[in-house]
């Protein structure tokens, strides 16, 4: 579904991803690890649109995505969950809905989306600004659903969420991946939460994919503190 070669980018003159190479299949959930300031970020904002790529390229179910505006590519089937959420906090929970649906057409998916989120039924009128952080979180995850993407970019969920809130998050992703035949590139720091969802994971250290391991092997405290110093 994603295949990225060579891919650079960054800010201004300040490169930050350098020659980034891997590939996606369709249904798979892919893991994303590294410590803080190394590219993790940057490299889903250059999948995404946000940042321009400087190099190489990305293609998107074969078709070269590597030049196109933020918005074509969300209609071509990506959606994004950015770090912090980044929620409407002004606008209404069935507001921020209805935002996530801007980029498609045809029958509303929001009917839909409260069934797997029953939480926001009974928030649909209170503010962004109002809900907790993982109220938050969830509504990002939904917000973004709301476009029915194919393939979704997330960016560490689990930032500043109570644990009860982590593991709810943690298997309603595994249910709507299966459900919605998604396929999921994610960025987490949550050690246990990568093992539990991601098929295999990428090591990225200074801008670059410097390894791909087993989910299984997060478990081996040689290969954290080989790749990860944690």
């Amino acid at each position: 579904m994603l295949d990225v070669e060579g891919l650079g980018a960054g800010y201004g003159r300040i490169p930050i991803l350098n020659g980034i190479d891997f590939s996606i299949a369709r249904g798979e959930i892919v893991g994303v690890l590294g410590h803080n300031g190394m590219g993790k970020t940057t490299l889903l904002r250059t999948l995404m649109g946000e940042i321009r790529a400087t190099g190489g390229s990305i293609r998107f179910e074969d078709e070269d995505i590597t030049r196109l505006a933020m918005h074509r590519r969300a209609r071509l089937g990506i959606g994004y969950v950015p770090q912090g959420r980044d929620i409407y906090p002004q606008l209404s929970v069935m507001d921020n809905l209805r935002m996530g649906e801007i980029v498609r057409r045809g029958q509303s998916a929001v009917p839909e989306l409260l069934e797997y989120f029953p939480l926001l039924e009974g928030l649909l009128e209170r503010p962004g600004r109002a809900l907790s952080g993982g109220e938050q979180q969830i509504l990002a995850l939904a917000r973004c659903l709301a476009g029915r993407p194919r393939l979704v970019l997330l960016d560490e969920p689990t930032e500043g969420i109570q644990p009860s809130i982590v593991d709810q998050i943690q298997a309603k992703l595994a249910e709507l991946a299966a459900a919605l035949d998604l396929t999921v590139l994610l960025v987490e720091q949550n050690l246990r939460f990568i093992q539990a969802l991601a098929e295999r994971v990428l090591i990225m250290q200074k801008g670059a994919i410097v390894a791909t391991i087993a989910p299984d092997q997060l478990s081996d405290q040689a290969i954290v503190d080989e790749y990860l110093g944690i």
